[in-house]
Order: C-alpha cells, then structure tokens, then sequence
C-alpha cells in the first residue's frame, strides 16, 4: 500500500439527481487514472460501483459504493451514490464521510428535484460543493441557459471553473489560465470572475490584488480552500463521462483545489449524553486516538456483517484493538479492508481521511464510532437527519414456519438502510415494512425474495396514525395482590399533559418523601411506557405527551418491580380515558416535477386529496416543480394517478411533514373497528 500523507487524501462524494451519470463518471476518473485499464457500462453492467445484479436489472444505482484511485499525487477517495429520491438515505449518510460533495447536473434535464436537496443537505454539513454539469455531448443542450440556470438557483458564488471549447469536444481551464477559447461566455471574464471572488475572504490579499491587478494562482491555494469552506465559492466544471471531455481536467481539480481533511471543515462529534453533550470537532491528526465512523453497513448473505466506515482522527492499524461505542468490550481488528466497488483489497494501515472496512463484528452498526480509548466512550457524530419513511408494505411469510426467518431477514434490511423501517401494529397483528417509495420497496422486496430466497405476501397497511390527547388529566392505581406469601403492593399517582405536535413523550419524577422510593421509578415508567404502543382509543400508538409522577405509596416488603409496574400501566390507563384522545394523520409534504402543461390538472388532483400546493417553480425543458401537502391516507395509488395525467413525465416524493388531527368521519372509524376487535378477543 502507498505510503501517502492526510494532506495527499480528497474525500469525494459524487451525488445528484438520477441519470445524471455519477456511476459513468465515477468510471470515467477510475479509467483515465490508470486504476482500471477499460471502462465498463451501465448498459453491459459491468462498472466498478454497479456490481448488485439487481442495480444491473435496474440499470440505476441502488445504494452508494466506494472506489479509489491515485492523480498528481493527491489520493481520491470517492462515494458514487444513487440520485432517485426513494434511495436518498444512502446519499445523506455518504456526506459524512467526505469534504467535498461533487453535486452532477444532466446538461440536458438541468436543475432537479435530488440536484436542489443535496446542495442544502452539503451546505447544512458544512460540506465543500463543486457542481459538475456532465453530459455536454448529448443533444438539445443549451449549456449558456443552464449555467445562468444553476447562478440564478444557487446564488452568485456558482462561477464556471473551466468551459466547454471546440463544439464541447474538449474543456479549457479558466482558473490556472487567463485567457483562452471557448464556446460561449469568456475565459477571460470567468478567470477574472474567479479571482475576484477568492480574494474577498482574504483582505490583505485584496488589497494586494487591488494594487497589483494580478494575483499568482499559487497564492490563491489557501484563499479558494477557505472560500469553499465557507460557501463563498461554489465552482462549476463541465463534463462528458462518455467522450472523455473534461475527466482530466475534473481530476486535477481533485487533486489541486479541492480540500483534503486538514483543509475541510472538520464534522462535529459530541461527547455525552442529551442536554450535557458537549460538541468538538475531530482532528486529523494520525497521531491522536483514533475516531472512525461507521456511514453504511452490508449484511451479505454469504460473507456476513460489513461495515464500512471513515477515519476522522488516529491510525487504524492492523491486529489492534477497538472499541465500539459505549462497548466495555474490545475486539481485535484481524482484517482491515479497503474497497475498491465489490472488491476488498486487505491493508495494513488507514490514516485520517481514508475510507476502510471490517467484518464479523456483530456489534457494529450503522452510525456507530470506532475507537481505542475508553476516554472517546459516549461519543457521537452529530446526527444526521434523515426524512420519515411513509411508504409501507403489511408484509408475512407465505409458508408457515419462515416466519422467524423472516423475521431475521427484515431485521437486516433495517440494519443496512436508515431510510428503512419496520413497524408493528398490535392492533392488526402487521408487521409492516417501510420505505421512502414504491420503487424502494419494490428494491426491497427484491432483495428479500432474490437474494434471501423468501417468498412473502403484502398488502397495503394501515396508514401510520397515532393517537395523541386533548387535555390534561389525572390517573391512579393501587394494584395489591395477596397470594399466601409475599405479596404485591404498589400505588401511583400520574398526571398527563399534552406537548406540542412532535415534541414526543416525555416522562418527569416530582415524587416526594420518598413515597415512592427511587429504584421503583423505573418500574412506573416501564410500566406508563408499554401503554403509548396501543392507545385506549383506537389501538395506535400514543405521542406527544408528558407524564408526571408526582405520588403514591409503597410497602416496605411487598412493594417490587413488577407491582408498580403494574401500577404505573393503570394509572396511564385511567390517565388517558380522562384525558380525550383524539386520532392524528400523518401530513407529507410532496414535491412534483412535472410539465407545466399540466399543473392545473396536478393542483387539482390535489386539492381533491385534501391537499394544498405551496408554491411552484419553473425547471428548464418546459418542467416544473410543485411544493405541496396532503395527507398521506389520501395518496393511495397516486403513483398511477400521475403517470396518467403526466403521460409517464411526472415524478414525486414525499417527506413525513406533521402530524395532525383526523377527520372526525375517520376518527370514529377507527375507534369502532378497535373497539369490535376488543369485543371479539
């Protein structure tokens, strides 16, 4: 293995909308690196980063890959990750990995719906952004139009870094080089343009330029790092991943300007728990402990638990030992891997910036921090957020006996994705498997039947309601059980209040006197907790409420764990009937892209669903986007609806927005059906 330093390392994630050609491109810069000796094809499904047969089926990526190669000295390591909007979550973990989010424009559909949520989710993590407007070889492409597109939309930071020449057949450097031709625009005003942008973070440095009129590119290295750290600067490179146009040039802006982990903005780590977490930033230095985070995890039938994770701070070596979060327990690190696709090169050592891997170490987890020191022991990377999961599936095993199979398999998509999620309803029986939307679930119901070799049955779930209350109440219980021993004796007093939507549950001790000592506390909020699942109203699960123990009593010999427990259950009980619970839908925001042709047919389809659009924007090529809310009941096969009235042309995702109450007609429902459902057990 090479032998290079932090400062030679660029962390890069490639990220965009879909069919933008990230994998293309990724092969691209793996080609004309000299690390693979042919490109391969999307079509022929043998790229470095595509290697699932099923993303070969699909002819898209389906989850982020890893590759590397070596430039001029600098060494890349790259994330190409999926742009459909149901796939997301695999993007949003990859840009804690890395410095730099390379944002991939298709010259030919322009600005889009993943294009405008990756740039704010790399400007939200501090991320250096370098947008690459690929495809400049296909037709119908106005390249003029789309780069005044991308300023107007991002700001005027957007400053083209080099520009098509010669019909877009090659690219011409405007950053090293003042002058030169080009298709349209000005080398020389767009170099000009350059540096007058990077010298307004330095003022000395302006000053100079001021005096001078020219500053040496060698003298703007530190000044254009600084200007991307903070956003002042957002440069744009044009590519063609299928010619070959630009890839040269995209790898020396690399390796020369983009930022290597001394040069980014460091993540933010907390130490702690809850409110007395402190923040601190890790610091790349190979001589410190190490601090490694864990942003994918692959579970391979065959192979077993991967976890695949980023060096933020200290040497990994070979054979040493680490911790896993709060674990008391070390593990030794027998194999430490390097992935080059669905290839594990073993090495020896990775330094701060370096992306590594290990398996078989059934403790590691998705988001989970490696280190070697008890003294990095409650320590997390500030959490990502990642959106809801509202698109679900009842999902069972179709033979009887795989259920506990089943049950494993579920367990590991969750594991892999942190946009997948499994709910039980108890009060249906269904286990229900949810994802970020039809094409995800499709993805995973694949997953479960190809590679796992299970054959299940699904349906449409029930949508994700909850129930929540309407005012403050009171509840009390006595539970007292006399059965010739020791008996059970345990009393509660609770008080319920209703918090603000989405607030949670939150649960407070005002006991006093020791009424109810201290060690059963515990025992009354395990007992208030196993009531939130399956509300006295309709079944659904109970949020957004406070629980205040504030008396009781206790016996000094019969009192114990699981009678106040049981106290605690009823006295919640009591609590809710007095308190009148009400039924809450889940609100999505959603966003169309769609002809514009067609937004008056789209607004009331909508509105239709009880919904209400927004805002609207205009895309490029006659698109436009819709901002809207609906609730999530009512998008029951909207899928189909839009393809019928879009012709096939529209698209949409959805983001869990708020939760809010029920229509009474439903509310009443769903309370009956509970209710016939008691009668009956």
């Amino acid at each position: 293995m090479a032998n290079y330093t932090v400062e030679a390392i660029r962390t890069v994630a490639l990220v965009g909308h879909g069919d933008s050609g990230k994998t293309s491109l990724t092969e691209a810069l793996l080609h004309r690196s000299g690390t693979i000796a042919n490109m391969g094809s999307l079509e022929r499904g043998d790229t470095v980063c595509d290697f699932d047969p099923l993303e070969r089926e699909y002819r898209h990526s389906l989850a982020s890959a890893l590759a590397h190669c070596s430039h001029a000295g600098a060494e890349l390591n790259l994330i190409d990750t999926p742009g459909y909007p149901d796939f997301i979550g695999q993007s949003i973990a990859a840009l804690a990995a890395v410095e730099t989010a390379l944002v991939v424009v298709n010259a030919q559909n322009g600005i889009e719906l993943t294009t405008r949520r990756m740039m704010a989710l790399a400007a939200e993590r501090g991320l250096c952004r370098i947008l690459v407007v690929n495809k400049i070889d296909a037709e119908r492409v106005d390249l003029p139009s789309l780069l005044a597109n991308l300023r107007e939309t991002f700001g005027k930071e957007v400053l083209p870094l080099n520009l098509p020449a010669e019909n877009a057949s090659r690219i011409v450097d405007c950053f090293f080089n003042p002058a030169g031709d080009a298709d349209f625009s000005s080398v020389t005003e767009a170099h000009q343009a350059l540096v007058d942008q990077v010298v307004e973070v330095d003022e000395e440095l302006m000053a100079r330029y001021l005096e001078q009129g020219e500053i040496s590119p060698a003298e703007l290295h530190e000044p254009f790092e600084r200007a991307l750290r903070e956003g002042h600067l957002i440069p744009l490179c044009f590519t063609s991943a299928r010619t070959g146009a630009g890839i040269p040039e995209l790898l020396d802006v690399l390796a020369q300007l983009a930022p290597n982990p001394n040069e980014g903005n460091p993540p933010l780590f907390l130490k702690g728990t809850g409110e007395q977490a402190k923040a601190f930033r890790a610091v790349p230095d190979p001589q410190r402990h190490v601090l490694a985070h864990v942003f994918k995890v692959v579970i391979d039938p065959f192979v077993g638990k991967l976890g695949i994770f980023r060096v933020h701070q200290g040497t990994l070596l070979r054979d040493m030992q680490l911790f896993v979060g709060d674990g008391r327990k070390p593990f030794k690190l027998g194999h430490l891997l390097r992935l080059q696709g669905k290839r594990h090169e073993e090495v020896t050592r990775l330094i701060p910036g370096d992306f590594g891997a290990l398996t078989k170490v059934d403790e590691v987890e998705f988001d989970a921090v490696l280190h070697d020191s008890h003294d990095e022991d409650e320590i997390n990377l500030k959490p990502l957020d990642f959106p809801s999961p509202m698109q679900g599936l009842a999902i069972e095993a179709k033979r009887r006996g795989d259920e506990q199979r089943i049950a494993e398999v579920l367990n590991r998509i969750q594991a892999e994705d942190p946009c997948v999620k499994l709910d039980y309803l108890p009060s249906t029986q269904e286990t229900v498997l949810r994802g970020m939307g039809e094409l995800h679930l499709r993805y995973l119901l694949d997953r479960i039947t190809g590679t796992y070799k299970l054959d299940v049955e699904t349906r449409p779930p029930r949508v994700p309601y909850r129930e929540a209350i309407t005012r403050p109440a009171d509840g009390h219980s006595r539970h007292k059980k006399q059965t010739g021993g020791a008996g059970q004796f345990g009393e509660v007093f609770l008080r319920v209040e209703p918090l603000p939507r989405g607030a949670g549950f939150v649960f407070a001790d005002e006991v006093k006197g020791g009424v109810i000592p201290s060690q059963f506390i515990p025992s009354v909020e395990k007992g208030v907790r196993s009531v939130l699942a399956c509300g006295p109203l309709a079944g659904l699960p109970v949020e957004d409420l406070k629980v205040t123990v504030y008396d009781g009593k206790h016996h000094p010999v019969d009192s114990k764990d699981i009678a106040f427990q049981s106290a605690g259950r009823k006295a919640m009980l009591d609590a809710l009937r007095a308190a009148g619970e009400m039924v809450l839908e889940p609100v999505v925001s959603i966003e169309i892209s769609a002809p514009e042709a067609r937004l008056g047919d789209i607004t009331t389809d909508l509105i239709s669903r009880r919904g209400q659009v927004t805002g609207t924007e205009s895309l490029s090529q006659g698109m436009a986007l819709i901002h809207g809310q609906v609730p999530l009941a009512e998008l029951e096969g909207y899928a189909g609806r839009l393809k019928a009235i879009t012709a096939g042309h529209g698209a949409y995702s959805m983001l869990l927005s708020h939760y809010s109450a029920a229509p009474q007609d439903v509310q009443q429902k769903l309370a009956g059906a509970y209710k016939a459902v008691q009668e009956e057990d």
